[in-house]
């Protein structure tokens, strides 16, 4: 592939002595994740989005910031109770990054509502869709919420009277709660002056109206919150409620596990699972009407500082409106859906391991189908010349085809070994549930190793094939869920290679049998070769760029942190090497400082699907090399995490990998530009300007196909 005109090595002098480590030249990693969900957010600002859509990303920014605070704040907390002089690579401590995150994160908080008060709410409104207000409720609506109340509800609501026999209840993450206050003695004579309800989370946080019980609109809606203010006058017989409030606390989820102290990790991790709801509290949510000695009491009772109280004007948790989506059928307010296509080298053969013996076969999701990664291990299940089946799990989704497929080849007498992750954040309980159900099936399973997640996503199938035995390997960017390969763009790629395949053997022995490292032969894999080879590969880049010749990297990955790999792209930015970054997520690298990183780009595109995949495409003379991967440029994926990143050596994928990039490059429309300031702008288009917008492109061609 040449490089364009404007990718000659620039002639600017620059210096080369500075220091690469002063914090200045570092963006804070968790204010980038907060830009990062300002941009989600916009998406539901955007006229040109789909309504309902818009309604899915205001929910999304919403749950991304509950895990932003039970994750990443809940961290920095305990930073700062442990050592208040740790600093970050942006020179700020744990006590200076959480008043920067609650400025900011108070300003996106208040921004999520307007939006939904002022922006959605009424569109929706526009096309009769309706979230109906108490005051608004006609007498026949009135009449069915109170008989849905006293049927579905008063049943199994279960409020908490605060006195000296019963203390404040146990409070799960996350959960709708109501603070009532309450006049009046009960039939015991008590009057503590407070109350407690806690709804179930099994409720619906959304209540259709029935059109023809309640004279309502097809596509009426009443919020459960709504239904118990209404009515919880009904849950206190003979006492007066002066107010009801609804509360939400965000608890830490983040699980320790001591690795030098665990003797079972599966056990470990279910002592971790059952503290989850109860772990300590990072964030309170409050009604913004709730009076101040009613936040001061909740404030005080679950210890918080007010730079952690949120005061909302509306539901207390915006996830659960996503329920909205499947109970309103309007296609024309969602985007349009569309089929994925499956490479014409697949289409043509049926048989799958014929098809990538004659040639390495790309898939690109949600473009192209998952549905030949599910054959390869169905056909592998049924073929007898299969011996072996090895496979990794990180995230799989529950009633798997992946799955399915694995416990059939066991069944079938096949040797089946299934890497499983246990610490897959919020997956935990899924993949221990996973691990039985393989295990009830005769699949040998691991998981994985003490410190150290496997990330990695590969697949290896052992056949004999005559007096030969030949390794098919599946390796993606993705992980083996087939519903997120519907919204996520990754890549994967199938290949007979045959050093390929030893070195995912490899690995695979690495991770079951406990031995030492061995040479690969293709692969690079952290946390051994990983790091060192990327630096490595931008250094080159660096010689080339010094030598005057040919000289770019074009990445793209979800985020970018690790200090070494960030001061590795600023020497190459010094010595003239175009760096082109398609950074998704959080960025600690700041573009566009003069003399250290005037030759980077960094752009983020928010579009309909999730941009996942992990690319990393070097120059090298003209001689471009494309490596796809499961790691990001982040601490954990280089050095704490099993991660595998692998070549794409045919001429036409990885012409096809870098034209992927090269048209994400000229996106004009669904792009994000980092500032040098950490703020994020987006791309202007002049008049005349045609627009470009990848994904829609990429879908059009993969539908032409």
């Amino acid at each position: 592939m040449e490089l364009a005109k404007n990718d000659k090595i620039a002639d600017k002098p620059s210096d080369k002595n500075v220091d690469l480590h002063r914090p200045e030249l570092y963006i804070n990693r968790d204010l980038s994740l907060l830009e990062f969900n300002k941009r989600v957010l916009a998406q539901a600002k955007n006229d040109s989005v789909p309504l309902l859509e818009r309604l899915n990303y205001l929910c999304i920014s919403c749950s991304n910031l509950d895990e932003f605070f039970e994750v990443r704040v809940a961290s920095i907390i305990e930073m700062a109770i442990m050592d208040l002089n740790t600093i970050s690579a942006d020179g700020t401590t744990p006590s200076e990054q959480l008043a920067q995150i609650a400025i900011h994160a108070h300003e996106l908080v208040s921004d999520q509502y307007k939006v939904l008060n002022d922006i959605l709410i009424p569109k929706l409104a526009e096309e009769n869709i309706h979230f109906i207000r108490r005051k608004d409720w006609t007498e026949a609506q009135q009449k069915w919420l109170e008989n849905y109340f006293n049927e579905e509800l008063l049943p199994i609501l279960t409020p908490v009277g605060l006195d000296s026999a019963h203390p404040f209840p146990r409070i799960l993450n996350k959960s709708l709660n109501f603070i009532i206050s309450l006049t009046g003695k009960d039939a015991f004579g008590r009057n503590s002056g407070r109350a407690i309800l806690q709804a179930p989370r099994s409720l619906p946080r959304l209540i259709k109206l029935p059109a023809s019980e309640t004279e309502s609109g097809h596509h009426d809606f009443v919020f459960l919150s709504s239904i118990i203010h209404a009515f919880i006058d009904d849950l206190f017989h003979g006492m007066t409620v002066k107010g009801c409030y609804q509360f939400r606390v965000t608890r830490n989820s983040d699980f320790f596990v001591d690795d030098d102290a665990i003797d079972d990790l599966l056990l470990a991790v279910q002592g971790e699972l059952a503290m989850r709801n109860y772990g300590n509290e990072v964030r309170l949510e409050v009604d913004a009407k709730c009076p101040e000695d009613t936040v001061n009491f909740l404030l005080a009772h679950f210890n918080l500082s007010r730079d952690r109280l949120f005061l909302v004007d509306g539901p207390v948790n915006l996830n659960r409106i996503q329920e909205i989506n499947d109970l309103v059928d309007r296609p024309e307010l969602k985007f349009q859906p569309f089929k994925p296509t499956v490479p014409a080298a697949l289409a043509r053969d049926k048989d799958i391991f014929a098809a990538i013996k004659r040639q390495d076969i790309l898939l690109h999701h949600p473009f192209e189908s998952f549905a030949p990664v599910v054959d390869f291990l169905r056909q592998a299940a049924e073929s007898p010349e299969v011996l072996a089946i090895k496979q990794t799990l990180y995230r799989t989704g529950a009633e798997s085809p992946i799955v399915a497929a694995l416990i059939k080849a066991a069944k079938a007498g096949k040797v089946v070994t299934v890497v499983i992750e246990l610490r897959a954040r919020f997956d935990e309980k899924a993949n221990i549930d996973l691990a039985a159900k393989l295990q009830e099936a005769a699949v040998h399973v691991v998981y994985g190793v003490v410190g150290y997640k496997t990330h990695a996503k590969m697949c290896l199938v052992l056949r004999r094939e005559g007096k030969e035995l030949r390794n098919y390997v599946h390796l993606g960017t993705g992980n083996y869920h087939p519903k997120t390969a519907k919204i996520y763009t990754d890549y994967g790629l199938f290949s007979c290679d045959k050093e390929l395949g030893e070195d995912v053997r490899r690995v695979f022995a690495q991770l079951t049998s406990l031995g030492k490292v061995t040479k690969l032969n293709k692969l690079l894999q952290s946390p051994f070769s990983l790091h060192k080879g990327l630096v490595e590969k931008i250094d080159r880049e660096i010689a080339h760029a010094k030598n005057g010749k040919p000289a770019k990297i074009m990445i793209q990955v979800n985020a970018v942190v690790e200090e070494q790999l960030i001061q590795a792209l600023y020497r190459a930015s010094q010595a003239g090497v175009k760096v082109k970054l398609m950074v998704r997520g959080v960025c600690c690298l700041r573009p566009g400082i003069p003399g250290i990183s005037d030759n980077i780009e960094v752009r983020a595109v928010i579009g309909r699907f999730l941009e996942h995949a992990r690319i990393y495409a070097f120059a090298n003379d003209g001689n471009w090399e494309v490596y796809a991967s499961s790691a990001d440029f982040m601490n954990r994926n280089m050095f704490k995490r099993v991660e595998i990143c692998f070549p794409v050596e045919n001429k036409k994928l990885s012409a096809r990998i870098l034209r992927d990039l090269e048209l994400y490059l000229k996106d004009n429309s669904q792009v994000w530009l980092l500032q040098s300031d950490g703020s994020y702008q987006r791309a202007l288009q002049s008049e005349n300007t045609e627009i470009v917008q990848a994904q829609s492109l990429l879908l059009e061609e993969s539908q032409v196909l």
